[in-house]
């Protein structure tokens, strides 16, 4: 499946790689919540954040902005608990029946982590698993 990035994406993409010396395999700009949301190659996570987050940081404050990272995962269900990261991920079961929608099992006092301030974080989530995988909703239980 491929995905169309905007130039205004494909901007940050470079700025980011330049930055931290990892590949970004998309970007979505997500206006609603003021913050910009990297989907970074598998394994490179850890040198995207930085030392102590130190990278972020530094990314942060060129954008003005919030920045997001996203772990790429090759199957769908690594996918979706990379996304709600830093919630703690249990189980996640992909269902086809008309949609196909991804349950997520997360323990009850981490709901809030995985949905983030204002919904940020399952949004983020939903947009790159529809994206990726073709996933129309997550769920949380």
């Amino acid at each position: 499946m491929g995905v169309e990035i905007s130039d205004e994406a494909r901007r940050l993409v470079a700025l980011f790689e330049d930055e931290a010396g990892v590949t970004v395999r998309d970007c979505v700009v997500d206006e609603a919540h003021e913050q910009v949301v990297y989907l970074v190659k598998r394994g490179q996570i850890a040198d995207a954040i930085g030392p102590g987050g130190t990278t972020v940081s530094r990314v942060e404050e060129r954008l003005g902005r919030d920045v997001k990272l996203i772990e790429d995962a090759e199957r769908a269900e690594d996918f979706v608990a990379n996304a709600l990261a830093p919630a703690a991920v249990y189980n996640v079961t992909v269902s086809e029946n008309g949609d196909t929608v991804a349950y997520v099992e997360v323990p009850q006092e981490d709901h809030g982590a995985a949905i983030g301030r204002d919904g940020r974080n399952i949004d983020a989530a939903r947009t790159l698993a529809k994206r990726h995988f073709d996933i129309d909703g997550i769920e949380l239980t």
